[in-house]
């Protein structure tokens, strides 16, 4: 994942050093205030030439649906078969912010997605707006929803290619989540915080800040799963913030809720999670991002 805040002078430095080492994809997050999806996207597809760019995600509320699709269109005609696009609800507290939460929000990412999907196809709207016959992709991208909560997952099964998985994503939850999809063919991407390091200790003290935020109530489908759930759940109620719950987590809930360890033990548990149905474990580097990459691409 290239982190949301990355300084920009290292941007260009991070994405072509992951190519080089051999990364398969590289995922972009586009979060209120920091910078946007579709920009990072054409940049980081421009400065490599392999690597497919996955954009996860836009948020529906924010973008009309016909100029996504022509942005999507654009990036795909541009870089045929490198692009991924992941779309969701987005934040709620930011999509207030800006006035962009809608009233029903599971039918309008319904209806965002499926007018971009048909206008990638050649399709025309009700209102009579197309692509152009020149701006329609031979071969539209994949339109992933990042997701969770089974209504929306169970949506994501209809409408999409596949589906985003924040983090954290543990084998339960990734089988949890495709239980409520309930679609062939559909891929998974799974997000986790991401550390590798000869000594396992230290992977996992690295791993334990970067996990705080996931005892807050966002997070529950997460770790509902679990066998520890309950354990989960009393320890954090103790806790007075997330900071104090990441350092009082067993090292082994730690193992569980990130990738970290030495490359062999993150390596089966990458296994793991494609037993589970995931196709593209991403890691979010931990430190500085562009050293984070030497050591994680020792699990490839």
């Amino acid at each position: 994942m290239l982190p949301r805040d990355l300084e920009p002078t290292r941007v260009r430095e991070f994405v072509q050093r992951a190519e080089k080492l051999g990364f398969d994809e590289l995922w972009i997050v586009e979060d209120l205030g920091f910078r946007g999806g579709i920009a990072q996207a054409a940049v980081v597809l421009a400065w490599t030439e392999r690597i497919r760019v996955g954009i996860g995600i836009v948020p529906a509320g924010a973008r009309n649906a016909a100029f996504a699709a022509m942005e999507l269109a654009t990036l795909t005609q541009l870089f045929p078969g490198r692009v991924h696009a992941g779309i969701g609800h987005g934040m709620p507290g930011w999509m207030r912010q800006i006035g962009a939460w809608p009233d029903r929000p599971l039918r309008a990412l319904e209806q965002h997605v499926t007018t971009v999907r048909a206008l990638l196809g050649g399709g025309v709207l009700d209102s009579g707006v197309r692509l152009d016959a020149s701006a329609v992709p031979a071969d539209p991208p994949p339109l992933l929803l990042g997701v969770r909560g089974p209504k929306s997952l169970a949506l994501s099964g209809r409408i999409a290619d596949g589906t985003v998985l924040a983090e954290p994503v543990t084998p339960e939850y990734a089988r949890a989540a495709l239980g409520q999809i309930a679609a062939s063919d559909h891929r998974l991407v799974a997000y986790n915080v991401g550390v590798v390091d000869a000594d396992p200790a230290v992977a996992v003290a690295a791993a334990r800040p970067a996990l705080a935020a996931i005892g807050e109530p966002d997070w529950a489908p997460h770790i509902a799963p679990l066998p520890f759930a309950a354990e989960f759940a009393a320890l954090r109620a103790r806790c007075v913030d997330g900071a104090e719950f990441a350092r009082a987590m067993p090292a082994e809930w730690v193992r569980q809720l990130a990738l970290a360890g030495t490359a062999a033990r993150v390596r089966v548990r990458i296994d793991e999670l494609a037993a589970a149905g995931v196709h593209s474990s991403v890691f979010i580097p931990v430190g500085d991002p562009v050293t984070a990459l030497d050591s994680l691409a020792t699990v490839l």
